[in-house]
């Protein structure tokens, strides 16, 4: 194969054997199953990692959402790859994608075409490994995504409602990318090309794998190893599962992080410490690729992805978060420290969705996980090099962090400056308490002041999660002070500009700590600030999150102190009823639970509110 080739192929990636055929392939190299619509856009995992190794001269082939119900045609169409599959679940994890909070089973899919459920089997990552290894058991497969990044040790399920093995032990799977999988797929692609063994691919950061217990190598032996109870004691010993998770998130914020081990069955499953973030040329050429940013042919007729239409003129203009909320996944995916784009390479993507067919002058996101934390880091990164701590925010900002948003400023008014652009919006979350209750920073209230002048659709949301300090404590969030510090600022820019714009709070139910009294002081405290709560949500117990910890042991794995949660479907319900209070009909039903539950005194204390 010629790897000198020019790559200047924009076309989307071959998903049928024709489309092979057509490019004159006999085989590809890799083929990546995916538990989501195919769309060519660097906010898709699938996307990213295919063209970046395509960049690189790779045969890839890409089958999305295959029928695991019939014949598994669509698992032996493309046929056998030369080097490997590469297998996830998709975007979400898709047994959050597939159950509501209460484990109901949802009517649509975000991620599939006409937003029709069922074109994904719950545990799709198993589910797909197993086929895979089944018909081309000689052939590695390779799993990754958010799903199996978060299961990479055993874990609470809270669908099954027990603790399962790490994700590797029940898929089959050769070897297991955790986090953002660009430098480790990369890496294992060029090994495996070199025709090295896959069971020899022990060294890989960002890696997991395992070997039969007692097989462990001198390497796994040594002094930077931890060990993690095994899932047998997890399973029996509940303190046990929560020491886990307080060394792996420990582990997961330590710039000089161990390897770590856990035994389950007769195996041991060995995870690699991973790569230091990308650094901004890095990152820039991932996203500088040549991306189509349109879902694939296959898909027209077929009615619109709901994900897609969410996020086809949005720019991701970096990665990571230093939040470390409590409940939250992005941390532990994509590490505490943030990678950003050059401004250049920002700017040049906002060029070319001006361009595209259709663009109507309007950037739906200019943001990331968090969308005010561009270009931020340690003022000295030698003491970030030394800091286990997996918040740089929670229980106060940090004093090495620097929290300027000049860059992002600057960035902003690049963006507005374009010809085409009517309006570049920013949609994601914003962190308040990086630019309020801060001192010494004139870029902070010049911040606050622009967003909501220049950048906001209409209704700007933000997510306090709850009004009760302890509550907001054990969610590793601000107290809900700055939240009424931002509306006042909100509503005062929107008067000096003679704007008519809405602050939409999000709110979490049912998160541990917290009680039908603190729901009701909830409903209170926004009551008293004229908001009818819209963006609500019963907390959702996902794999590798404190949240999930607390909930599942009743024990916050830091202070080990017992913690309440509801748990019940009842319990839940009833908690998220207090959103709705404004309701006359729903304000009797609350009432009429709280007495029969024994709350009377609440239920009085509700006609005062």
């Amino acid at each position: 194969m010629n790897r000198n080739r020019k790559y200047n192929n924009p076309e989307w990636l071959p998903t049928a054997k024709k489309e092979m055929e057509q490019r004159g392939w006999a085989e590809a190299d890799i083929i990546f199953f995916t538990g989501d619509a195919y769309i060519d856009h660097p906010s898709f995992g699938t996307a990213i990692l295919s063209r970046i190794l395509e960049s690189q001269g790779f045969r890839i082939a890409v089958v999305p959402q295959p029928n695991w119900r019939d014949d598994l045609r669509d698992f032996r169409k493309m046929g056998q790859p030369r080097l490997f599959f590469a297998v996830t679940a998709g975007s979400m994890d898709s047994m959050v994608n597939h159950y509501t909070a209460t484990k109901r089973l949802r009517s649509d899919d975000a991620y599939s075409p006409g937003g029709k459920a069922g074109f994904r089997p719950d545990n799709a990552t198993i589910v797909y490994s197993r086929i895979l290894k089944k018909l081309f058991p000689e052939t590695p497969v390779i799993i990754g995504g958010i799903e199996a990044s978060m299961r990479r040790f055993a874990h609470y399920d809270y669908w099954e409602d027990k603790v399962r093995p790490s994700i590797l032990i029940e898929s089959g799977a050769d070897l297991l990318v955790y986090g953002m999988g660009e430098k480790p797929l990369l890496e294992i692609t060029r090994l495996i090309d070199r025709n090295v063994p896959i069971k020899n691919l022990v060294n890989i950061p960002q890696t997991v794998f395992a070997v039969k217990s007692g097989e462990e190598t001198d390497k796994e032996r040594e002094t930077v190893t931890v060990k993690l109870h095994s899932f047998e004691k997890c399973i029996s010993d509940k303190l046990s599962y929560a020491e886990n998770f307080r060394i792996v998130e420990e582990e997961s914020a330590n710039p000089n992080a161990k390897l770590i081990m856990q035994n389950s069955g007769n195996k041991t499953v060995i995870a690699n410490p991973p790569f230091p973030p990308p650094e901004e040329k890095e990152l820039d050429r991932y996203y500088d690729l040549p991306f189509t940013r349109l879902p694939h042919p296959r898909y027209f007729k077929k009615g619109a992805i709901p994900a897609y239409e969410m996020i086809k003129n949005s720019i991701t203009i970096h990665r990571g978060c230093f939040g470390g909320c409590s409940f939250c996944t992005i941390s532990a995916h994509q590490g505490r420290f943030i990678s950003s784009r050059s401004e250049n390479s920002i700017v040049n993507e906002a060029r070319e969705i001006c361009q595209k067919s259709g663009f109507k002058g309007y950037i739906s996101d200019i943001g990331g996980p968090t969308a005010n934390m561009y270009k931020m880091g340690g003022k000295d990164p030698g003491i970030c090099r030394k800091c286990k701590k997996t918040s740089c925010i929670f229980p106060v900002v940090c004093n090495n962090l620097d929290t300027s948003h000049r860059s992002l400023l600057e960035l902003y008014r690049k963006i507005r400056a374009l010809p085409a652009i009517k309006k570049a919006f920013v949609s994601s979350g914003i962190r308040y308490d990086l630019f309020l209750g801060l001192q010494g920073d004139a870029s902070h209230g010049e911040y606050a002041a622009e967003v909501i002048k220049h950048h906001v659709s209409g209704r700007l949301k933000v997510a306090p999660e709850h009004t009760s300090p302890h509550v907001l404590r054990l969610m590793r969030k601000p107290g809900f002070s700055l939240f009424r510090e931002m509306k006042k600022l909100f509503d005062e820019v929107n008067r000096q500009e003679g704007l008519n714009q809405q602050l939409i709070p999000y709110f979490i139910s049912g998160h541990p700590g917290c009680s039908l009294d603190d729901m009701a002081d909830l409903a209170a405290e926004t009551s008293k600030l004229n908001i009818r709560p819209e963006q609500v949500q019963d907390f959702t117990p996902t794999p590798m999150t404190l949240s999930t910890v607390i909930y599942y042991t009743g024990l916050d794995p830091f202070t080990g102190k017992k913690v309440f949660s509801a748990r019940t479907r009842k319990e839940k319900k009833l908690q998220n009823s207090f959103f709705f209070l404004h309701n006359k009909e729903k304000r009797q039903e609350v009432k009429k639970e709280l007495i029969k539950a024994g709350k009377k005194e609440l239920a009085d204390k509700l006609n005062r509110k």
